[in-house]
């Protein structure tokens, strides 16, 4: 079963995709959402998205500047003030 994730900055669309796993810089600490994950929301601080795309896989880092982060029926979205390229 895959989470899909979208990644989102005031500006455009950066990311939209299925994967297994993804880890998020809270600001309460790093949590991390696999798919059918308990509805919440968390601000999100600076720091690195973990996205794994398989189980075992390497995570591919993505660095983030602040936001929200919101799991729900449709998965994950993280909302950031900016995404570094």
């Amino acid at each position: 079963m895959a989470l899909h994730f979208e990644l989102v900055t005031p500006a455009k669309l950066v990311r939209s995709e299925d994967v297994h796993m993804v880890v998020v810089p809270g600001t309460e600490g790093e949590f991390g959402v696999l798919a059918g994950h308990a509805p919440f929301m968390s601000t999100v601080a600076d720091g690195a998205i973990k996205v794994y795309k398989t189980e075992n896989g390497i995570p591919e880092e993505i660095v983030i500047s602040g936001g929200f982060a919101e799991v729900g029926d449709k998965g994950l979205t993280v909302l950031a003030e900016h995404v570094e390229n």
